[in-house]
């Protein structure tokens, strides 16, 4: 489960800024974000809601969007794609992407990402994927 630091100054409530989180297969194309928008990659974005193949699959409540110091992660089991905010698994799982997935987090427009250690343990049966 891939985590990152959200702040809110630079990638909250503000329309322009462009960030997302998931799982997207080996053929898709990292230069066109969002990613979500074809059957590459599944993923929530800056606006709460998951996407594959430019179909919103679930959203985040509206009082659920990342704060300044809140922790993102996600979790895949080869069918569901589920969120979690500051290790609080939010129950909005998406499905749909197929083959062999690999962890994806991209920022644009001035976003800014922090990626860390581990701040909450992975669920069970959840393993730490790390970043090299």
């Amino acid at each position: 489960m891939p985590a990152l630091q959200v702040d809110k100054r630079h990638m909250g409530t503000d329309s322009t800024r462009t960030w997302g989180i998931g799982v997207a297969i080996q053929k898709v194309n990292l230069n066109q974000v969002p990613l979500g928008r074809n059957m590459h990659s599944l993923v929530i974005r800056n606006d709460r809601a998951l996407y594959h193949n430019n179909e919103e699959k679930s959203r985040l409540p509206a009082n659920s969007l990342p704060q300044e110091g809140n922790v993102a992660g996600i979790t895949y089991d080869q069918v569901e794609l589920n969120v979690y905010l500051s290790g609080k698994n939010m129950h909005r799982p998406a499905s749909g992407i197929r083959g062999t997935v690999y962890p994806v987090v991209y920022v644009d427009n001035s976003a800014i990402l922090s990626v860390s250690e581990f701040y909450h343990t992975p669920p069970p049966g959840f393993e730490i994927i790390l970043f090299e």
